[in-house]
């Protein structure tokens, strides 16, 4: 009887992982046959993020840095 039990389980399972396959490969499908308006936008957008990560990171690196600080000291004395 455990043995029905573990080809019933192991059977849900490859269901379920070829469901999210074709999904997945549809939509794929999908975006691919996007016109040139689509990808430039991607492309847009894309890059938006990666700057946006991009001026993250500094700041992040300058506040760790003690740039503020110095920045504050700096101005302090003029």
């Amino acid at each position: 009887m455990t043995m029905v039990y573990l080809v019933l389980a192991a059977t849900a399972v490859v269901s379920i992982l070829t469901a999210a396959v074709t999904v997945l490969v549809g939509r794929q499908k999908r975006r691919t046959d996007s016109g040139p308006e689509a990808r430039r936008l991607e492309a847009a957008a894309t890059r938006g993020v990666r700057d946006a990560l991009r001026q993250a990171h500094a700041q992040q690196y300058f506040n760790h840095a003690g740039g503020l600080a110095a920045l504050r000291d700096r101005d302090s004395q003029s």
